[in-house]
């Protein structure tokens, strides 16, 4: 549920140099039933700047002066899994099924969205995280699968440290895999939701991985909202505006409730596909269809060890979230 942007041959080749020089390129994996991870000190990058790339007089990156990325510390991460922020929780076994319309060359096309929090963790950046397993559906064609990577700081912030999404084409064949992982390749740790979301806090980064043009920013729109969807009405709505740095006239609204988390998803400006998303339903999983999921996930996980092999294949296998 984030944008994907296209860039130029040029960019895409600039953007790769970009990223191997900020986080270096791993030694070819080993032949051996766990991957080994790398993690090669390498030169900081400037955090701050007006405009980070600018190719053939095109600026692909611009901040207006604010931060890339967020600054990340592992070790304010005592309790990660616990992810009890009121506008983000993430309870294991909890699964959200979202349905709308996107806009295809002038068509309105049934979207459905299947969010599950699974009994999954999986450590990086040296931070354990909390895997979710999301389904993206385009009139009932599977489009993208995702395992995304979450973790809860000490202050209160959420964190987003990574994703692993396969994309497919109309016809259900595999597109490409655009995996970031926090530390690997350039790509920093983002935040998805603050402790304190309040109007006017500056915009942050929700990840920043230029290898594939993964650069969303999230603000706090709007407060105090009240929205109904199909399966209830929230008061005290929280909206955050979430844009990237190479589309930021592309916003998408996503609607917080609190205690529940995200029930709404809107637009606004230039967004191409004019997504809209209502949540339908909320089911607490039985422990033999969280076993299932747990399967379905993993077997994705092992596909993304060997499509991924620059990133992914860097990375410790999930694990059993443990009490």
């Amino acid at each position: 549920m984030h944008h994907l942007h296209t860039i130029s041959a040029t960019a895409a080749l600039f953007l790769m140099i970009v990223a191997t020089a900020c986080g270096g390129t791993p030694a070819p994996a080993q032949a051996t039933t766990t991957p080994i991870p790398t993690n090669a000190p390498t030169a900081e990058p400037t955090n701050t700047v007006e405009a980070i790339l600018s190719i053939d007089g095109e600026v692909i990156a611009d901040t207006g002066g604010e931060n890339l990325w967020e600054e990340f510390d592992p070790s304010n991460f005592s309790n990660p899994t616990m992810i009890d922020n009121q506008w983000f929780p993430l309870q294991p076994g909890m699964q959200y099924i979202f349905e709308g319309v996107t806009e295809e060359g002038g068509e309105s096309i049934p979207h459905r969205v299947t969010i599950t929090i699974t009994d999954l963790t999986k450590v990086i950046d040296g931070v354990r995280t909390v895997v979710t397993w999301d389904q993206d559906f385009s009139a009932d064609m599977l489009v993208e699968t995702e395992l995304a990577f979450f973790a809860q700081d000490d202050d209160g912030n959420v964190w987003r440290l990574g994703e692993y999404p396969e994309v497919y084409d109309e016809f259900g064949k595999f597109v490409e895999a655009p995996a970031w992982i926090s530390g690997l390749k350039g790509a920093r740790a983002g935040i998805i939701m603050t402790a304190n979301p309040q109007l006017g806090d500056p915009s942050y980064s929700q990840g920043w991985a230029p290898a594939v043009d993964f650069t969303d920013r999230g603000q706090v729109d709007q407060m105090g909202q009240q929205t109904c969807v199909p399966i209830d009405c929230y008061e005290n709505v929280l909206v955050i505006a979430e844009s990237s740095q190479s589309e930021p006239d592309a916003i998408q609204l996503k609607y917080y409730a609190p205690g529940v988390g995200n029930v709404r998803v809107g637009w606004r400006g230039a967004d191409a596909t004019k997504e809209t998303l209502e949540l339908v339903e909320v089911i607490q999983l039985s422990p033999d269809a969280l076993e299932e999921v747990r399967a379905q996930a993993l077997e994705l996980e092992k596909r993304a060890f060997e499509i991924s092999k620059e990133v992914y294949a860097y990375t410790l296998p999930m694990e059993p979230l443990t009490p």
